[in-house]
């Protein structure tokens, strides 16, 4: 059986991971719809504040981990690649 402690830490670790890997889509996500935008020359404003909105929302994410300690500020930023990864790998599905 686990010690109180370490289920409690696993599942922080858990929690994080899933956080950042969440944080991880919506950001790298919101960056290749902001890069098919500026290619397209649409709306300059709405594409700085698209911009502004990403780095608040994982900005925050990966503070409000820092507040919870050092493991689940590590798996979140684990879930951030993990979450880059997969939208990278979608991309290059999409490009040629």
């Amino acid at each position: 059986m686990m010690p109180a402690g370490s289920a409690a830490l696993l599942l922080e670790g858990l929690a994080g991971l899933c956080a950042g890997f969440a944080f991880g889509l919506l950001y790298f996500k919101g960056l290749w719809w902001q890069v098919r935008r500026f290619e397209a020359q649409r709306r300059p404003l709405v594409l700085i504040g698209v911009m502004a909105l990403r780095f608040a929302l994982l900005g925050g994410g990966l503070l409000l981990a820092a507040l919870a300690g050092a493991v689940p500020l590590l798996a979140a930023a684990l879930g951030v690649l993990a979450g880059r990864w997969l939208v990278m790998r979608q991309v290059r599905r999409v490009m040629p």
